[in-house]
This record gives structure tokens, sequence and C-alpha cells, in this order.
């Protein structure tokens, strides 16, 4: 069981939650605090202008609220700003952003009572997921409209979807035996002011760019076995001349998948001590680019994942409410914590790296199709007969226009804010729309790697290469090869692609992150 509050949650207490279906509990004393700051805040706000308590919210602070109308208040803000649209954000994500705003709530800052931590635990832990849409958030007062959409929920109101369908809320709190959340204070502003939805997004599409790098540095090895290319431009002594940690890491993974193939050459053995005739040299004397130089792309790819994932493990351990509830110096400060510049700039970041991917994915899948190129396979891995079938070629054309998806999301978004909420947010961080634009490119890059996945299959029985395919490199293949035949006659290849895709999401090879 994973326990919320009294320390830092971290990437792997994401992945036991969110993959594994580890349950949480709360920390008795942090879950003390959170009481203790609400106690504090309901007294310290008696006679005092605190905004969101006694005022109004952006552009309309200005306006001081009756006693009697705070509550009312409150559930104006979230009614008012459940104001989503597009399509709704699939279920794993829900679960890690209401991890993400849970957590932040028990670090005891945000000035909310207790039965908020409380009924979010049993969101969680019972599966009961939001209907939140995908547009609406600006990632400046936090996640606004997405976190509206939860706190509509918590308070009973909405859609829920649970155990597969949507029901009403009201229909899943009586299914479950819950209770809708009641206002004490100020509730409602808490909990839809702050950068969670974005986060949480960031934590799934870390964890699975993770997963797509690895994968990545073992379907390059498999590739420069099948194409049995020399080793030393993955050697030790090449790669640690250059200081990158990253290049060196790849380097050395890629020598130790390959470690006992059959197929990988010595070039002294080819071309150094064997005399070699003045014209045409038979053998290549470099491999291309996406073979050759996996250590120097994939390197600073790693380096960036290992820095987004430092920044957003910071910020869902951080305290990103307006105003922040500091009842140890018995103080309420008015800043800006919501903001999510730090997650908007990360995720453009790993828009950027994981598109990278998939561009060396794509090239080298066009080497392998393109037999002027490598002079070994047949053109579009087509083991059947030349002229008659088709083998692979389309699943090129999926390949590239799925590439060059990902090339026009990686422009960023941090620097696209538009002044909005009567110019009160006057510059924004569209850390949401980031982190939903990168969701989309690692989806992507997972189908391209699919792709060339199956074209290895194919390539590797035209060889008749199994066999001296590496240990783990076999592993692979016979993997897959359960789930995808051999294609000699053509046939739809969309089920084996999808296959695929979900084998490899589903699984990690644990290389190296």
């Amino acid at each position: 069981m994973i326990i919320i509050g009294g320390k830092n949650l971290n990437l792997a207490d994401f992945y036991k939650i969110l993959f594994e279906g580890e349950k949480i509990d709360l920390d008795e004393a942090s879950l003390d605090k959170v009481q203790k700051n609400f106690e504090f805040l309901d007294e310290f706000s008696k006679n005092k202008v605190i905004y969101g308590i006694n005022t109004c919210f952006g552009p309309m602070a200005q306006y001081k609220i009756s006693d009697e109308d705070q509550k009312a208040l409150q559930y104006n803000l979230i009614r008012s700003h459940a104001a989503g649209s597009g399509d709704p954000i699939p279920d794993i994500y829900v679960k890690a952003l209401m991890i993400a705003r849970l957590n932040t709530f028990m670090r005891g800052y945000s000035g909310v009572h207790k039965e908020v931590v409380l009924l979010l635990k049993e969101f969680i832990n019972k599966n009961i997921y939001p209907k939140i849409f995908e547009h609406g958030g600006v990632g400046a007062s936090g996640d606004l409209v997405q976190l509206s959409h939860l706190a509509l929920n918590l308070i009973g109101e909405g859609e829920i979807r649970f155990k597969g369908k949507f029901y009403p809320a009201n229909e899943v709190f009586k299914k479950t035996g819950l209770t809708p959340l009641k206002v004490h204070l100020r509730e409602g502003l808490a909990l839809i002011n702050g950068t969670s939805c974005m986060a949480g997004i960031g934590i799934i599409n870390l964890i699975h760019a993770n997963n797509l790098l690895n994968w990545a540095v073992v379907s390059s090895s498999i590739t420069n076995e099948v194409v049995e290319s020399y080793d030393d431009h993955f050697s030790k002594e090449l790669n640690e001349v250059k200081l990158h940690e990253g290049q060196n890491l790849i380097a050395a993974e890629m020598r130790k998948i390959v470690e006992t193939s059959k197929l990988i050459k010595k070039r002294a053995e080819h071309l150094y001590d064997n005399h070699v005739d003045v014209g045409v040299i038979k053998d290549k004397v470099q491999e291309y680019y996406s073979l050759r130089c996996v250590p120097q792309v994939l390197g600073p790819i790693y380096e960036t994942l290992k820095n987004v994932e430092k920044v957003l493990i910071k910020e869902v351990n951080s305290v990103n409410d307006n105003p922040i509830i500091d009842n140890t110096n018995v103080d309420v400060l008015h800043g800006g914590n919501f903001h999510g510049d730090y997650v908007s700039l990360e995720m453009d970041k790993l828009k950027i790296v994981t598109t990278k991917m998939s561009m060396l994915i794509e090239r080298q899948l066009n080497y392998l199709f393109n037999h002027k190129l490598n002079e070994k396979f047949p053109p579009f891995a087509n083991l059947g007969v030349l002229g008659l079938n088709l083998g692979m070629q389309a699943a090129q054309f999926t390949a590239t226009s799925t590439t060059a998806e990902n090339q026009t999301l990686s422009n960023p978004m941090y620097v696209h804010s538009i002044p909005n909420n009567g110019d009160n947010q006057d510059i924004v961080s569209m850390g949401t729309n980031a982190a939903l634009m990168a969701k989309r490119i690692v989806e992507n890059t997972f189908e391209v790697l699919a792709i060339k996945c199956m074209s290895l299959l194919q390539v590797v029985d035209y060889m008749n290469f199994k066999d001296k395919l590496s240990s783990t490199s076999k592993g692979l293949y016979e993997d897959l090869r359960k789930m995808v035949p051999t294609i000699v006659e053509d046939e739809p290849l969309y089920p084996y692609i999808e296959s695929i895709k979900q084998y490899l999401i589903n699984n990690r090879p644990n290389r190296i992150n």
C-alpha cells in the first residue's frame, strides 16, 4: 500500500498505483495537519478580506461576499467552471490527476476540510473516474476547467465513469455507499486551483516515454543485428571519448543486448585484417546514420527524460494552490503557485524528444524496406511474390504519416500564451494542452514502433536469422511471433499492428531507466 502524505511520492509510487493496482492510504499525521490547517483558516478568515473565501474570483475579486453567501459562492465556482469540451480524458490519466491533487492537499497548506482528502482516497481506491474533458485549461490559474469537473463529481453532480460506463454522479455514490462532498469553507477554489491535471497526465506520458526509449534501444540493437552491422559504433572506446552520460548509457546497453549475437561483425576481421582489392567494396564501410548514430540520437533523449522526471516529481509534491494557507506562520499568502510553466516547458521537451524517437524509428524502418539501401532484404519486407504481393508497403504510409503528425504536434505550447479572463490571466502556460499533445505523440510513436517491430519479424524470417539473434532479440522475436504470423500472402495488417502496439505499451524491457 502506498501512503500519501508524510513523504514525497516518486515515479515508482505512481507506477504501482496506476499500472499495478496498488491501493493508497493516508498518513495520519498529515491528515491531522490538513484538519488543523482548515480550522486555522476558518478562524483566521473572520473579519478579513481573503481571496476566494469572501471575495469573488479572477477579475471580479473586488466584489466582497457576505458571510451567508460564502458557501454558495464555492458551489457557483465549481458549477460555472465545469465548462470543458472535447473527448473525455481516459481513466488512467484521470486517476493520475486525482493522485496528484490528493498529494497536494496532504501537504496541509490548502485550507480544505479533511472530508476532501478522504473522499479523493475513496475515488482512487474504488476506481471511480470523474468525466473530465480534454479542452478547457489554459494552465495558469491551474487547470481550472478540468479540475472543476473533478470537483463537480465530488459534490455529487455531473457524470462519473464507473466499471466501464458513465452514470449520473448521484447513482455512483449510491452504488458505492459514499457521501458527496459538502463545501465547508473554500473547497471549491482549492479543488480547481492547481496544476494537478497537467502534472498527472505528464506523469503517465513520462512513464510511457521511458518505456518507448527502452524499446527504441532494443529495436535499434536488433536492427543493427539483422543488417549485420559492425560493432565499433556502439563500442565503449568510441563513445567514452564523448562525455555525455546518456550517449554512454545507450551504447553500453546496446553492447549488452547484442552480446550473444552471431550477426554483429568485427571491423578488424572484415576490413582491417583481410586484403581488400581496389574497386567497389562489397560490405558497407559505415552504416547509415539511423543505425550508426543511435547512442548520439537516443542519449540526449535519455537525459531530457531524466530532467522531465525531476521537474514533474517536484511539481506533484508541491503546493500549487492560491492562496496558500500557512497556519505555522499565521498567514494567508496570495501568489501564483498554480502557474503551469514548469510542466508546460517539460511537456514540450518530452514532445520534441519523443518525436525524435519516432523519426529515428521511421528512418530505420525505411532502411529495412528500401532494398536499394540495405541490399539484403526484399522491398517492403515482402515475403510473397514480388509484383503480385505487396508485403508491408502500405504500413510504411501509416508510419510516415504518423511521424509527420508528431513533427507538427511537437511545436511548443509553452510560448503560445493568449491573455484571457478579462486580461487577469495575461500570461498563461497552456500546460494541459502541452501534456495532452505529448500524450498523442507518445501514442503515435508506439504505433510507428509497432510497424517497425513487425518489419523486423519479416526480415528475420527472410534471412533465417532467428537462431543467430542475441538472446534478448530472440526472446522478443518469439513473443511477437506468438501474436503475429509470418506475412506471405497479403492480408489486413491493422490487427497485427495493434497487437504489437499493446504488447509494447504493456511490457517494459527495463533496460536503462
